[in-house]
């Protein structure tokens, strides 16, 4: 049976990421975002829900939030859902969590804009391998005319030869 664990979500930082290093040397954070949704109910009111998601990312990704992910910044996250499940010491119950762990992360406009780029934009990043290229926003240098390039000669098929 097939099975997809995808999830992608756009809000707003609810705390500065706390980034810590493992043993090994690979960063990891966890930040939270608040996610609003809005709608009308049945007697046409309009309502705003807010849903809070814990979020973990690991290496460049961790490293990339913790210095631009600022409480209050909008960003979008993409990755999968993983439920931690633990013992608690006190009441010996046992818990559970459901995070998202970002495989992707890209920094919107608003909150704090430290570090994004002109007008809001932000950055594009994935957790495998380093951050895309930083947009240029400069003033692209005057085109000089080409020649237009030679186009191939079209195919000639017979209505015998297409098969539908």
């Amino acid at each position: 049976m097939a099975s997809l664990n995808k999830v992608m979500l756009i809000g707003n930082v609810t705390r500065d990421p706390e980034l810590k290093y493992t043993p090994k040397g690979s960063a990891v954070a966890d930040l939270g975002l608040a996610v609003n949704r809005t709608y009308t109910n049945q007697s046409n009111e309009k309502v705003e829900e807010t849903t809070f998601v814990d979020v973990e990312l690991w290496g460049r990704l961790a490293e990339i939030a913790g210095e631009y992910a600022k409480k209050g910044r909008s960003i979008f996250i993409e990755g999968r859902l993983r439920i931690d499940s633990w013992e608690d010491k006190t009441s010996g119950q046992k818990r559970s969590r459901l995070k998202v762990v970002g495989e992707g992360l890209q920094l919107l406009g608003g909150g704090n804009r430290a570090g994004g780029a002109p007008g809001g934009g932000g950055g594009d990043y994935e957790s495998d391998g380093p951050p895309a290229p930083k947009q240029q926003y400069a003033a692209k240098p005057p085109q000089q005319s080409r020649p237009a390039p030679s186009r191939p000669a079209p195919l000639e098929a017979d209505d015998d030869d297409i098969p539908f």
